[in-house]
């Protein structure tokens, strides 16, 4: 059994290790090796349309779990910095949405389509009613885009700032859809985090982009329903279902 000591972060669904200048992505039991595959398949092909993220070394297994071996980035993620310094508070915010309009800029045709994907995780949920799931996609489905490409979760803790560059980790969600969706996703995962970081990251997306707020906000249910499938123990399932239903 391999020892890579202390795993330098951890999440819903693996763990991170830093092992002799290499990072392991080690995934919990439960993922398969086709999974392992998928990710770091979106991952390349992010890295192909020019975007500053980590280089895939191998999908392989250790100790019988799937593993994305990549390469390490040397630097502190702008969440660190954000909480080490709230002063800057501000530039780091403006530094995370500059990241994020850039990649937006990027047309996403080989990836996944959002729709397919939310539309997946609105039906797998099984918290919602029915005619409440046949409500939300209606919704999206009335919503007119072009496919851009996306990350899922766009936040300061998956932004790592190197020097002057800032590269972009955590590729599994990634999606070619629509900007706003992506921006709304963002906002969400703020607001159970910070109220004042939420808002002031949507009003300076939305000064710096011309998207009006409500332009944002029309996904919310959308991005909310679509996030309780991922029955993620830090997010509030009442608080999710409270923004759905009172959107329908």
């Amino acid at each position: 059994m391999m020892d890579f000591g202390e795993p330098i972060a951890r999440g819903n669904t693996a763990c991170i290790y830093l092992h002799e200048g290499i990072i392991y992505k080690l995934f919990n039991a439960r993922f398969s090796a086709s999974e392992a595959m998928y990710e770091a398949a979106k991952q390349k092909q992010v890295l192909n349309y020019g975007i500053c993220a980590p280089r895939i070394l191998d999908v392989t297994t250790v100790d019988g779990k799937p593993a994305i071996l990549m390469e390490y980035v040397n630097g502190k993620t702008l969440g660190h910095l954000f909480v080490e310094n709230k002063a800057k508070a501000e530039h780091y915010v403006k530094l995370s949405i500059d990241v994020q309009q850039q990649m937006h800029q990027v047309y996403a045709p080989a990836m996944e389509a959002m729709s397919v994907k939310l539309k997946r995780q609105i039906n797998n949920t099984s918290q919602l009613e029915e005619h409440e799931k046949q409500q939300i996609i209606a919704k999206m489905d009335a919503l007119h885009y072009e496919s851009k490409l996306c990350h899922g979760d766009f936040h300061l803790f998956n932004l790592i700032k190197s020097g002057s560059s800032v590269t972009i980790i955590d590729w599994v969600d990634s999606s070619a859809g629509d900007v706003r969706a992506d921006v709304c996703r963002t906002y969400l995962l703020y607001l159970s985090y910070s109220t004042d970081l939420a808002e002031s990251y949507l009003f300076f997306y939305c000064k710096k982009s011309g998207y009006a707020r409500e332009e944002i906000l029309q996904w919310m249910p959308i991005i909310a329903a679509a996030r309780l499938s991922e029955n993620v123990p830090s997010e509030s399932a009442e608080r999710l279902l409270t923004i759905i239903r009172d959107a329908l």
